[in-house]
């Protein structure tokens, strides 16, 4: 039950639940703070003092805004709501203060400060710094720590707000980083010297508010005033986390997080935040024909008719990967479809029944993890498969839900309950339950890797059986972007890929880069990086990655997204869609649409729902009937989380990342 007061601010009346920080209920008021140490998804430390603000009729000195709630206050002596001052002459001389006691040790980096344009420290200072000190210490200098190849560290301009220590021991869920000393002699550094261990570590980069943390990768490369900035959508993974594409002319030179509540609140993980040098490596930015064994380049023209020459009067097979928007491979459908062929999106063999959005998406957002009571993940290891969803079930762990694992044991960033790793024990779940998972607030997540094997229908089966004893909500943890998009337009074949390329003359790779092709068939590969797709292909096509092109993507709770080109495809590379379309119109069979517009006009009269973008459709479908259970292990998707597409393996910081993981892997203590 809410606990409304009022409260004046600044003159204006506002009602604010009670339990509303002080801060929080100014932000509400339309009044801004300056803080360093508040961030709202972390703990309270007020450690900074910067958001002081006056009490009348309280204390004869400033409160720190972040630390006290609107509960506090005591009303005036006639009942009057409690009156609180952001800019009085009291307020204006504490921040003063505050900023040059901040200030004392603080080198002037600021022209050759990689934060510099987009620091916090720099614009409070504008508002509250004087001229002058007067301080005359010489400042301390603190030694840099070596936190791996991600984050930079320069220790001297550190203020201590401990937002870094927060965010990965709450969020990311690693105790490496740390404040030793007292006074003068305080400093954050990691444990041992450690470096970060956690595929959420680039998210202290945004935090810090100052030059202390920035982007290795990005140091020096550019200024935030040089940038042109696209708001898009990450697919990385098939969470579809929102993402700010900053670029310098034709090249992406860093990508940021977004914030939306419902996907990813502000976090990304460091495989969508690094991963943008992968963008301008090994990329295809020309048509390719094969003859007498090896490739050649060749032009458009000649490209697309040897391929229409290769298709017609064949049987046709198309294969869409694991980052096509929804209209590529809406496109690829008709096409297919359209000359008697059968088209696929389930490369990695996946067994999700068709026409039933409830069994291959679920029922349950995102959002739902947030007050789950007890979160039941099969098949699953989520922390590879999707980090920034993993922090959010940490998240839910740590308000006090039951954690319960069928799967392999792994390292997750919370406890949790392992009930066995094979088929056996789904059963045993049906039957006698789990003492955690009762109620209405309880989620059951299935992950990939539980769906796989033969009896995968009847995996999903007995999930929605335990859902439904439970009275809980089903989660399908998909990891690739494409997936749910493209089983929305059906691009599917009963029987999976088996029965898409049995006895198929030639096949239309649309960047499926995981698929291992058999010798025999003719292959078209249309993708962005000359990856495994590419080296198997008899001709090659190039198309834009997914920077590159407009286009709508469907996350893994059926929430579909736009994702906004940022910049333009190398060479003669073209949108992935119009390809498509160029290559109908030399078939003889061209599709109905000559731009993007045109395509989600055919597009949303098929599939009215994807018309809804940022909203997530109530998924109907029936409970799929309880097959038989097979005796197998389930196993983990993804082997290694750094190298799981063609833009990441393209990449040489992805290459490096995965390298140090496998060797922590394998160090031994020196006492074993």
């Amino acid at each position: 039950m809410s606990d409304l007061r009022k409260i004046n601010i600044d003159g204006t009346e506002i009602e604010v639940d009670g339990a509303m920080t002080l801060i929080q209920a100014c932000e509400e008021a339309g009044v801004e703070i300056p803080r360093f140490c508040y961030h709202e998804r972390l703990t309270i430390a007020g450690n900074c003092r910067m958001c002081l603000v006056e009490v009348v009729g309280g204390p004869p000195k400033p409160a720190a805004s972040c630390a006290m709630q609107v509960r506090d206050l005591r009303p005036g002596p006639e009942g009057q709501p409690p009156v609180v001052k952001t800019n009085s002459p009291m307020v204006k001389k504490a921040r003063e203060g505050v900023m040059e006691f901040m200030l004392i040790n603080h080198p002037l980096d600021c022209p050759i400060c990689d934060q510099g344009g987009e620091c916090d420290l720099q614009d409070q200072a504008m508002a509250y710094g004087i001229s002058e000190t007067r301080f005359k210490e010489p400042k301390r200098s603190v030694d840099d720590l070596d936190l791996g190849p991600l984050v930079a560290t320069t220790m001297t301009r550190c203020i201590s707000c401990t937002r870094c220590v927060r965010f990965t021991s709450e969020v990311a869920g690693i105790h490496q980083m740390g404040q030793t000393g007292r006074g003068e002699d305080a400093e954050i550094t990691s444990y041992l010297n450690e470096t970060l261990d956690s595929n959420l570590q680039g998210n202290i980069i945004d935090l810090c508010p100052v030059g202390a943390l920035t982007s290795k990768p990005y140091a020096f490369t550019a200024r935030p005033w040089e940038l042109t900035k696209t708001e898009t959508i990450d697919v990385m993974d098939a969470l579809g986390s929102n993402i700010r594409v900053d670029t310098k002319g034709r090249e992406v030179m860093r990508i940021l997080p977004r914030n939306n509540d419902g996907v990813n609140e502000e976090w990304i993980s460091d495989k969508t935040r690094f991963v943008w040098d992968g963008l301008r490596r090994q990329r295809l930015d020309t048509p390719y024909i094969r003859e007498n064994g090896k490739l050649r380049k060749a032009t458009w023209g000649e490209a697309l008719a040897a391929a229409a020459a290769g298709m017609k009067g064949k049987k046709l097979a198309g294969l869409i990967g694991d980052l096509v928007p929804v209209e590529a491979a809406f496109a690829l459908k008709q096409l297919v479809t359209g000359l008697g062929g059968k088209v696929e999106c389930r490369t990695d063999n996946v067994r999700l029944p068709l026409d039933n959005r409830a069994a291959y998406v679920g029922t349950a957002s995102i959002e739902d993890i947030d007050d789950a009571k007890a979160i039941m993940l099969i098949g699953t290891d989520p922390r590879t498969e999707s980090p920034v969803l993993n922090a959010r079930i940490r998240k839910a762990w740590s308000k006090g839900a039951n954690i319960g694992l069928i799967g392999q044991p792994v390292e997750l960033t919370y406890e949790y309950a392992h009930l066995g790793t094979d088929r056996a024990a789904l059963a045993d779940l049906l039957k006698g339950g789990h003492d955690g998972a009762l109620g209405k607030d309880t989620l059951v997540i299935v992950g990939q890797g539980a769906l796989r094997e033969a009896d995968g229908l009847a995996v999903l089966a007995h999930a929605q059986k335990f859902a439904e004893q439970t009275e809980s909500k089903l989660l399908v943890l998909h990891t690739a972007a494409s997936r749910v998009g493209a089983m929305d337009i059906g691009a599917t074949t009963l029987g999976g890929m088996e029965a898409a390329l049995e006895g198929a003359e030639v096949i239309y790779n649309l960047g499926a880069d995981e698929v291992t092709i058999d010798d025999g068939a003719f292959v078209i590969y249309q993708g962005s990086h000359g990856d495994r797709g590419a080296h198997r292909a008899d001709i090659v096509l190039p198309g834009a990655a997914y920077t590159e092109e407009n286009g709508l993507f469907v996350n893994t709770e059926g929430r579909p997204q736009l994702a906004m080109r940022a910049g333009f495809a190398p060479g003669e590379a073209k949108e992935n869609w119009a390809v498509l379309r160029a290559l109908s119109a030399e078939l003889g069979a061209t599709l109905g649409y000559d731009s993007l517009a045109q395509l989600r006009t055919a597009l949303i009269a098929e599939v009215p729902h994807l018309a809804k973008i940022d909203q997530v459709p109530i998924n109907e479908g029936e409970a799929l009937e309880l097959g038989a259970l097979g005796k197998a292990a389930f196993l983990t998707v993804i082997q290694d989380f750094y190298l799981t597409n063609p833009i990441t393996r393209a990449s040489e910081l992805m290459a490096e990342l995965s390298a140090n993981a496998k060797s922590r892997g394998a160090e031994k203590i020196a006492a074993e």
